[in-house]
């Protein structure tokens, strides 16, 4: 806001080259040449380099797993001899300028044989279908079973079974600033430095080190300021390794910074999934019997070091969510097809889950003739069950979930709805209400973190607390912000722990060679953990800090408190010493220190929480659909979260208002849709939408903080407020419209069929119009989005 920022594309170093990637036209080819020298013709191209060159050939990503079945796919830096989506990179060309070298990719000549393309999970999933990898028979990466209980008994005795398909729609994180990376390596120190807009600085170093064969000292990441990440940019992607591979090569500095289009193509997907449902309830409409199969669409490679298998696994793991269920299967599949590979993105395949899970409650309770809030009443895990394992052998630790979902209730005013909506229906106007209830497994620990199995486990974080002469405290943590305001988080933390002011704390997050080690910005894990890290390391400091202060004012240290930066007696006014003296004394008079400390005010500590926290939550909302248009307008929005200890209000608000925004987006408008031949057709924000302002109502939150059991009671937010909206607004016009909402995105072509065909088309449909243009008060309308939607469209346009 202020242009002080400094991003990836700020970077500016001498000599520096600028490169620009040639990428596939075919979403599967056999290539059989690529040819470069045209473009290497052009003035001012530098180098052009392909994927038969041997610098580029002898490296490639292994994202590894001991997942038993696990299928390991190499996934080259530049394709050859085959592509397998359209977007993959084949060459990259290298100039003086981006205008230069973007005339010579222009210039690169592609000579391939096209093959026959798989797109759809369910379709590469069946026999015969063609492969993306040949060590993959039936583009399986992994298949695993979640089974609890005796589910084919337990659906026996269900008084009503409700067996249903779902899909959710392909999208991605789309931030503000896109990937990019300047790459820079130091022949005489053999030291390479990246700078790059990466979640995971440190993952990244370690992947570099064992894709280039250094070591991982003669290896530095540096992370600027980061333009949102929300996941993707939690991947160690081919471009950044061909960055290194062409810095080493030219010696000279090279910089990237990606084009929208490029990352529509190439930037990591996510959340297409289809599911096959049958789930039994009792009478009271208790959950008695769940058995799912789900295919996850991962494309055409698994991403590094998350795996293919980040998604399906979690879709196994989290499917019920907080609700009870003994008896359980689920049957998950990572299905490799020609498309962009599937990574995380924010809340990881549960803003999926959670819209199947909360439509067949939904679905449920429209059979039994009863109520959608009664039926989760009677479903979720409450503070009498705790501790509670559920199916799949997590152990909930809240039991926050009923009081979550009362609170969102009432300020809905349900009954009061339910009088009014009935009223309106009369009139041609159509209102529905939705409910979502979700768990958030926060703060993952080393016991809970392990779930693709990959060679390292992600429980732990680093962090150093630093007092210098002044007073001034600087703090170097292994987490890093992807512009989340984790600084002030973890600066606050800090001062708290010390006694400093605020201002007096600077934080130092993103550099390898700088900052402790540590495994980055995910799975809402900053407060938790790397705060959990400043915290210890503030304390030692702390605990040292007044051992001295003991000994210059000659009083006992438990007799000593510590505020505003200021040591005194208790007690005893008067006697009290600046921590900036304090400071002065371990830095440089060491002489006055007592005999048995060593000079400096300086710790590092490191914190595993060991298990996660779930964090609970709950989502309701009404909307408006007018079915002659297929436009939806949001009357109100509600949210109330298991927070846990509260370090920022502010902070938190923004996080859950923004992954509420992100949820929305992807419920009604975004969508990645490929064509039969894998070819992207939403791939610029001519066609691909996202959540704008005026989409958006005023949110309503309220936070419930019961402290979790970890070291400061805190629960992650970063990701719940994604969870719920795909559920809330599905339920929401299902119950307006009397349809079935089981297919994202809640599109207004879609909608505007389901209101012309479906069942809500009746003798007041003239009147619709009317009643649409007299609601405008309180409400967000949705409609004319995305593309050349203009009113009520063909069939053909659906």
């Amino acid at each position: 806001m202020t242009g002080h920022g400094r991003y990836v594309g700020d970077v500016e170093l001498p000599r520096m080259l600028h490169v620009a990637f040639v990428r596939s036209v075919h979403a599967h080819a056999r290539l059989r040449a690529v040819m470069t020298r045209r473009a290497a013709a052009v003035p001012g191209v530098v180098h052009v380099a392909t994927g038969a060159d041997e610098t580029f050939a002898r490296h490639c990503l292994r994202a590894q797993s001991a997942l038993p079945g696990y299928v390991v796919t190499e996934q080259p830096i530049l394709a050859w001899p085959r592509a397998r989506y359209a977007g993959e990179p084949l060459a990259v060309v290298v100039a003086t300028d981006r205008y230069a070298a973007e005339d010579g990719a222009a210039l690169v000549d592609v000579d391939g044989e096209p093959l026959a393309a798989t797109v759809q999970a369910d379709a590469a999933a069946r026999e015969g279908a063609p492969l993306v990898h040949d060590e993959a028979p039936g583009n399986i990466l992994l298949s695993r079973r979640f089974e609890n209980g005796r589910v084919d008994l337990a659906m026996d005795g269900a008084v009503v079974v409700v067996e249903r398909t779902f899909r959710t729609n392909r999208h991605t994180a789309a931030p503000m600033e896109g990937r990019g990376g300047v790459a820079d390596y130091d022949a005489t120190a053999g030291k390479l430095t990246l700078w790059s807009g990466t979640q995971v600085p440190h993952l990244a170093r370690h992947g570099l080190a064992g894709v280039l064969g250094l070591p991982e000292h003669k290896i530095r990441v540096v992370a600027p300021d980061v333009g949102g990440g929300f996941g993707v940019k939690g991947i160690l992607y081919p471009e950044d390794v061909a960055l290194c591979l062409l810095a080493m090569r030219l010696g000279r500095p090279v910089k990237w910074i990606e084009q929208r289009r490029e990352h529509f193509l190439a930037c990591a997907h996510a959340r297409d999934h289809h599911y096959t449902i049958r789930v039994g309830f009792d009478a009271d409409g208790r959950l008695r019997s769940l058995d799912a199969r789900a295919l996850c669409n991962t494309g055409a490679y698994s991403v590094f070091p998350w795996t293919a298998a980040i998604e399906p696994l979690m879709v196994g793991g989290l499917l019920t969510g907080p609700y009870k269920l003994e008896h359980y299967r689920c049957e998950v599949s990572a299905v490799a097809t020609n498309t962009a590979p599937a990574g995380p993105y924010r809340g990881v395949a549960r803003p999926a889950t959670t819209f199947v899970m909360e439509r067949l409650l939904d679905l449920g309770a429209r059979a039994l003739n009863l109520d959608p809030v009664q039926i989760r009443r009677i479903n979720l895990v409450t503070p009498d069950d705790l501790p509670y394992t559920s199916a799949t052998r997590l152990v909930h630790d809240t039991g926050a979930y009923p009081v979550c979902f009362a609170k969102v209730v009432e300020a809905l005013d349900y009954e009061t709805f339910r009088a009014e909506q009935a009223q309106l229906r009369t009139e041609g106007r159509y209102l529905g209400i939705g409910f979502a209830n979700y768990n958030e497994l926060t703060g993952l620990g080393r016991a809970a973190s392990a779930g693709p199995r990959m060679p390292f486990r992600t429980g732990h974080e680093g962090a150093t607390v630093r007092m210098d002469p002044s007073g001034a405290v600087t703090v170097l943590a292994g987490v890093t912000s992807q512009g989340q305001s984790t600084e002030t988080t973890l600066a606050q933390i800090a001062a708290a722990d010390l006694g400093v002011p605020f201002a007096s704390v600077s934080v130092v997050l993103g550099d390898t060679d700088a900052t402790p080690f540590g495994l980055g910005a995910f799975a809402s894990r900053q407060a938790v953990i790397g705060g959990g890290a400043v915290a210890l390391a503030a304390r030692a400091v702390r605990e040292k800090a007044l051992r001295i202060a003991a000994h210059l004012l000659e009083a006992a240290a438990e007799d000593l408190e510590v505020a505003d930066g200021s040591v005194s007696v208790r007690g005893t006014p008067g006697r009290t010493l600046a921590l900036a003296e304090v400071a002065r004394v371990a830095n440089l008079e060491t002489n006055r220190l007592p005999a048995d400390l060593e000079p400096g005010l300086e710790a590092t500590r490191f914190y595993d929480p060991i298990r996660g926290t779930f964090a609970a939550g709950s989502q309701g909302a009404i909307v408006e659909v007018d079915p002659a248009t297929g436009t939806l307008a949001i009357r109100r929005w509600v949210c109330v979260e298991d927070t846990g200890r509260v370090i920022n209000p502010m902070v938190v608000e923004g996080q859950v208002h923004g992954a509420i925004a992100q949820g929305i987006g992807g419920a009604l408008v975004e969508h990645l849709v490929y064509d039969a031949e894998g070819q992207l057709i939403t791939g610029s924000f001519m066609d691909y939408a996202l959540p704008a302002a005026t989409m958006l109502p005023p949110f309503e939150l309220d936070h419930i903080e019961e402290p979790a059991d970890n070291l400061l009671g805190v629960r992650g937010v970063g990701e719940g407020g994604t969870l719920g909206p795909a559920a809330v607004l599905a339920n929401a016009v299902a119950d307006a419209l009397g349809i079935e909402t089981n297919e994202l995105p809640l599109t207004p072509p879609r909608l505007w069929e389901a209101g012309v065909w479906g069942p809500c088309r009746g003798p007041e449909h003239a009147a619709r119009k009317r009643g649409a243009a007299r609601f405008t008060r309180g409400a967000t309308s949705v409609g004319g989005y995305g593309g050349p939607f203009r009113g009520p469209p063909s069939r053909r346009s659906r």
